[in-house]
């Protein structure tokens, strides 16, 4: 099973990640920006994001399969994907895999999330603070097709312990590879998505 977590820089997504593998048995997390610096090498930094090259997208799917394949379990996938036609190849490729899928977007207000861009302290995220503010523009574009691929999770003022534990309360609830209009405090309403194959 995979559990991804959709969202603009600030949103946080990685650290929400990694409190979900402590929560869910036999979890680990996937990052596949690893994949994107890999691919950097062989074929030089793409004008924009790696994700242009049609092979990280493919990479993406069949490095999921080969690790659930030979480990089995869940794996969490903190990975903004804000262009729909991507998505729709990764979505594709491992519904063909037979994986079952999880696609959550963490939200917040905008305000929220310039802050959180502003106050982060990492020494990497400071060096791209211009670009993730930047980014801001295309979330807000991107969520007029994102409200109807996933569930999304409002996480304005929710720590990100409280947000792995809503997502896993919402797993356990739905199952895999579902999606049921949600009323829980700290989410949106999402629309119903058919649902992937079992493996």
């Amino acid at each position: 099973m995979i559990i991804w977590l959709n969202g603009t820089f600030g949103v946080g997504k990685t650290t929400t990640a990694r409190q979900l593998t402590t929560l869910l048995p036999d979890s680990r997390l996937l990052d596949t920006e690893q994949v994107g610096y890999m691919l950097w090498h062989v074929l030089g930094k793409p004008a924009r994001d790696f994700q242009e090259f049609p092979p990280w997208r493919g990479l993406v799917v069949e490095t999921a399969r080969q690790v659930l394949d030979h480990v089995g379990g869940t794996l969490v996938v903190p990975q903004t994907v804000l262009e729909k036609p991507y998505w729709r190849e990764i979505r594709t490729g491992l519904v063909q895999a037979g994986i079952p899928l999880r696609h959550f977007v963490l939200h917040a207000d905008h305000n929220t999330l310039v802050e959180r861009i502003q106050n982060d302290t990492d020494p990497e995220s400071i060096g791209s603070r211009r670009r993730r503010l930047d980014h801001l523009h295309d979330y807000d574009e991107a969520l007029l097709w994102l409200r109807g691929e996933a569930e999304l999770i409002d996480t304005t003022g929710v720590p990100p312990a409280m947000v792995a534990k809503l997502v896993k309360t919402m797993i356990r609830h739905q199952g895999a590879s579902t999606m049921r209009e949600n009323v829980h405090p700290g989410f949106r309403k999402s629309s119903p998505r058919s649902a992937s194959n079992p493996r």
